[in-house]
């Protein structure tokens, strides 16, 4: 019989989430947290993912693109220049062409369209 998301665990993965909206970020996280993920930063722009990542160096980073200021796409650029090889997951609900082809440059870990399917993100974190 397979497992489902809430019985897998995955206590020794570190973890930092960015999303604007708070309440994605709180969702997430409790999600994360169900499965023993160990969330050790949460931001709401792009410059904050850089300074979490900077500061913390989590096994993966959850990052949204779309937000005010400083966006996924800043957020990502600087992670990698920290940390060519950073686990870097996309999560957004922009479908543009002009997106993708910023991502295929940038080249995320992974990349989910919002909304995300639990299941997807459990078993990306068993890959890691």
């Amino acid at each position: 019989m397979p497992s489902t998301y809430s019985q897998k665990s995955f206590e020794m993965i570190t973890a930092i989430v960015i999303d604007d909206d708070v309440d994605t970020v709180d969702v997430f996280c409790d999600y994360l947290e169900i499965v023993n993920v160990k969330v050790i930063g949460r931001g709401h722009n792009g410059k904050e993912a850089v300074e979490l990542y900077r500061k913390h160096n989590p096994d993966v980073v959850f990052l949204d693109l779309m937000m005010p200021d400083y966006d996924g796409f800043y957020a990502l650029e600087n992670i990698r220049k920290i940390s060519p090889a950073a686990k870097v997951v996309v999560v957004t609900a922009d479908l543009r062409r002009e997106t993708a082809d910023k991502l295929s440059i940038l080249k995320p870990t992974e990349i989910f369209i919002k909304p995300y399917d639990i299941n997807k993100i459990s078993e990306l974190l068993a890959k890691l």
